[in-house]
């Protein structure tokens, strides 16, 4: 009985650790519709935000892209994911939404397809972003736009930040430092 038991708690640990993974696990179509290898990060500390175009917190398109100009070359990537399901604050194309992003904000981070990231049409990065028994971190939904989700340089989920915390916050200089 006490081997049976013992092989239980074994699968059973196996079988946790196994359903959880790292950002290196996806691959998704990016902006212009090419296939993005989150795999290509490997070794940088990334951001992942939830945009959108005609939002209270569109003005952080300028801080996150002086962020990411000033941090680029340090490891340190910010991804752009526009999403509609708050407000209809991104109505736009793919086309549309980067051109908005690159005349207004001169952003030149990467920026992936317009996503769900919430309910159930939520894409996979969010899927694993928002569930605890995946991520190993934190189970929190995403609310709404320009939410912030820092990345370690393994793959792994390390906090996540609401849409109020700035790009420049001390929070967000810390973990990049």
């Amino acid at each position: 009985m006490k081997r049976i038991l013992t092989l239980f708690f074994t699968l059973t640990t196996l079988i946790g650790m196994s359903q959880q993974v790292n950002l290196y696990s996806f691959k998704m179509k990016d902006i212009d519709g090419k296939t993005f290898d989150f795999a290509s990060l490997k070794g940088k500390k990334v951001m992942i935000v939830n945009t959108a175009s005609e939002c209270g917190y569109t003005h952080q398109y300028k801080p996150l892209q002086e962020l990411y100009v000033k941090y680029k070359d340090k490891n340190f990537v910010i991804i752009g994911f526009p999403c509609n399901q708050f407000g209809g604050q991104e109505p736009g194309t793919e086309n549309e939404i980067k051109s908005f992003c690159s005349k207004n904000y001169g952003v030149t981070f990467p920026m992936m397809s317009k996503v769900h990231v919430r309910g159930n049409d939520k894409c996979e990065v969010f899927k694993w972003l928002t569930t605890k028994s995946l991520n190993g971190v934190s189970g929190e939904e995403v609310m709404w736009n320009f939410n912030k989700f820092l990345i370690d340089e393994k793959g792994n989920l390390v906090q996540h930040l609401g849409s109020g915390t700035e790009p420049f916050d001390d929070k967000i200089l810390q973990w990049i430092h």
